[in-house]
């Protein structure tokens, strides 16, 4: 870490983010440079900072010691961290820094300031990511939908108890309700407690004696969901809404997660599209060019009226205020760039060439005419 703001800059926050603006910000990042979602360059590298910079953060006792020491907290130099070591990945149990070495001592001794939460708690259900296909026009203005998609929902039956209509859940008998259990051992240092899981609840801290029929005491079912979606006009290839409580289904009546769009935009034939700025291109003949013309140009919003000024060249750009696309969740659009290319006709008619020929006379021009036939003439009239 370079300085004592490195983990919170890299979230985007400041020194004193609640936890909730910790964990906020960091769903928002790790989805949008998840190395499945975002292939730029730097992205996954991004990613890892994120997880990293999370994991501290969003552990008291970590994030504390960060806030007193900066980064030598966390190799050990502020609190003589007996293990050493550095970051650990996000959701390890052994990383090093202040937090870990408390989890050490509950691990092996029991106790010890641990930060294992209780089997039994509400958490969160897992999110859930779903990828839309858009037409470039549906990407420009918007459209209401529906979507349907298989989750993880509450059994129906039992709502979500796992236990068999008429009965509940009983908290184990083993672990009373924790979820895990202590064992001594032996070991070259002399007896060490462990913790582990309750062999008898599996860890759930409660045991369900007559399991539901439909979800056969899970809680849970699978469930085709239907949720309405109002995608936002000037929504972009690549871009991804959040509906909170469209994810799976929580633990122990803790709350549904949320589900991620992902839009992929289809390229149009006739546009190209740099944000809210739409740019086309489109032909004009010579004469159009020399003498000036008002022509019919297509934008995002249907035609409109564009005049070509006397002596346009080939490549000139024109800019049509507010025709472009909207800007997303703004009331205002873009502007469309018109570029109009000169094209040479490749087959004359006779009329044409002469008309040519009278134009060279004019203007007092000697040129070499190639290619033969009415060339090759043109060419002997001037010698």
């Amino acid at each position: 870490m370079a300085d004592e703001q490195d983990l919170y800059d890299t979230l985007g926050l400041q020194k004193d983010a609640s936890e909730a603006d910790i964990k906020k910000a960091y769903r928002q990042l790790s989805k949008k440079y998840h190395p499945d979602i975002n292939k730029a360059p730097g992205a996954e590298e991004k990613f890892k900072k994120i997880n990293e910079a999370y994991e501290t953060l969003s552990d008291p006792q970590k994030r504390s010691a960060y806030d007193q020491y900066g980064s030598a907290g966390m190799n050990g130099a502020g609190g003589g961290n007996p293990f050493g070591g550095g970051y650990g990945q996000a959701g390890g149990d052994f990383g090093g820094g202040f937090g870990d070495f408390g989890d050490i001592f509950s691990q092996f001794f029991g106790g010890g300031g641990g930060r294992a939460a209780s089997a039994t708690a509400p958490r969160q259900g897992a999110d859930l990511q779903y990828r839309m296909d858009l037409e470039f026009e549906e990407a420009i203005f918007g459209k209401d939908t529906e979507i349907t998609y298989t989750r993880e929902a509450s059994c129906h039956t039992c709502n979500g108890s796992g236990a068999k209509p008429g009965t509940s859940p009983i908290t184990c008998p083993k672990c009373h309700g924790t979820g895990f259990m202590e064992v001594e051992q032996q070991s070259p240092l002399g007896r060490i407690r462990t913790r582990v899981a309750c062999d008898r609840c599996q860890g759930k801290g409660k045991i369900v004696e007559y399991p539901c029929p439909t979800c056969h005491g899970t809680g849970k079912e699978k469930q085709n969901h239907e949720v309405k979606v109002k995608i936002p006009a000037g929504i972009e290839d690549g871009q991804q809404m959040r509906l909170e409580g469209q994810g799976e289904a929580g633990e122990n009546g803790g709350p549904y997660g949320d589900l991620y769009i992902v839009f992929r935009v289809k390229p149009s034939s006739k546009f190209q599209r740099d944000g809210a700025e739409i740019s086309i291109t489109v032909a004009i003949s010579f004469p159009q060019a020399a003498l000036g013309d008002e022509i019919q140009v297509d934008t995002v919003h249907g035609p409109v009226k564009l005049k070509i000024p006397a002596g346009t060249q080939s490549g000139t750009d024109f800019r049509l205020r507010g025709k472009g696309a909207p800007r997303l969740h703004s009331k205002t659009n873009g502007d469309e760039t018109v570029t109009v290319n000169v094209v040479t006709p490749k087959h004359l008619s006779d009329k044409q060439k002469n008309a040519l020929k009278d134009f060279v006379e004019a203007s007092g021009e000697k040129i070499d005419p190639q290619n033969g036939g009415f060339f090759s003439r043109f060419k002997e009239k001037f010698q």
